[in-house]
């Protein structure tokens, strides 16, 4: 079983992004996802940087992943997308229906993230045919369901399993931190960088509800399955995903990578 690095959902400053993955080289993980997959309008790194990043995490012997835009909106946008799936460098994560198009139709081999709706084996077999060679679990669906379909998926098709990290659980044309901030979307003045882990919503009676993250909203609450690692491993899961947080990302990875070991996790 691998672990991997989801790509970064909120919008962190330049330097703590090259800094992170610096540090993800020397990590655990042997599958790293990179790129913008929340709001076109986060460019602090641009696409050839990613590719810069990309290089060297492959040098240090990581598999790269290119991960597309969850929510294409506008034509430049799926110009962008449409651009990173041309890509013959590494694979890519497709978002939505946009990149498993541009994909498919190139004939290249792609990886699905927690947007893309896969509830059967019928969506996985026809996804396969197109040329689907790793499938993330959505995160509303239960270890009931990814046992039946473990036992039916196509044979060469790994499973990935959303393993820690804030879920997220849908995605709007409007951005809510920009209207929490009392600003338009269009002139949003990028508040997602003030919210490195997003801003937590809570409700009248101070309990944690949701996060928000831009366009996109999120569980309060951090996912993590790490009780349920033996469980996964004997379901024959192949990946399990960690999904980067402002701190403690990488001493997170060693605790599941002890886990996925047997050896005992230190407190």
């Amino acid at each position: 079983m691998k672990l991997s690095i989801g790509p970064i959902l909120y919008f962190w400053p330049r330097k703590d992004v090259l800094g992170f993955y610096q540090a993800a080289a020397e990590s655990a993980a042997e599958v790293v996802y990179l790129g913008e997959a929340v709001c076109s309008k986060r460019r602090e790194i641009k696409p050839e940087d990613w590719f810069a990043i990309g290089r060297e995490l492959k040098e240090s012997g990581k598999e790269v992943v290119l991960s597309t835009l969850t929510l294409v909106e506008a034509a430049s946008e799926s110009a962008a997308v449409r651009r990173l799936c041309e890509n013959e460098e590494f694979m890519v994560e497709a978002n939505d229906a946009t990149a498993i198009q541009f994909l498919s139709s190139a004939s290249r081999p792609f990886a699905t993230g927690p947007s893309v709706n896969i509830y059967n084996h019928r969506t996985l077999s026809l996804l396969a045919r197109l040329g689907l060679k790793r499938w993330l679990l959505p995160v509303e669906l239960g270890l009931d369901t990814l046992a039946q379909l473990q036992d039916q998926r196509p044979r060469g098709l790994e499973t990935e399993v959303w393993a820690l990290g804030r879920l997220p659980l849908a995605y709007s044309a409007r951005c809510y931190t920009a209207r929490s901030e009392n600003l338009p979307k269009d002139d949003c003045r990028f508040k997602c960088i003030d919210y490195p882990d997003g801003r937590l919503l809570q409700t009248r009676e101070n309990e944690d509800f949701l996060v928000l993250n831009g366009i996109q909203t999120q569980s309060a609450l951090t996912h993590h399955a790490l009780d349920q690692v033996a469980e996964l491993q004997a379901l024959g899961v192949d990946v399990l995903r960690i999904s980067p947080q402002s701190e403690h990302t990488l001493e997170i990875i060693d605790v599941f990578d002890q886990s996925r070991k047997g050896t005992s996790v230190q407190d």
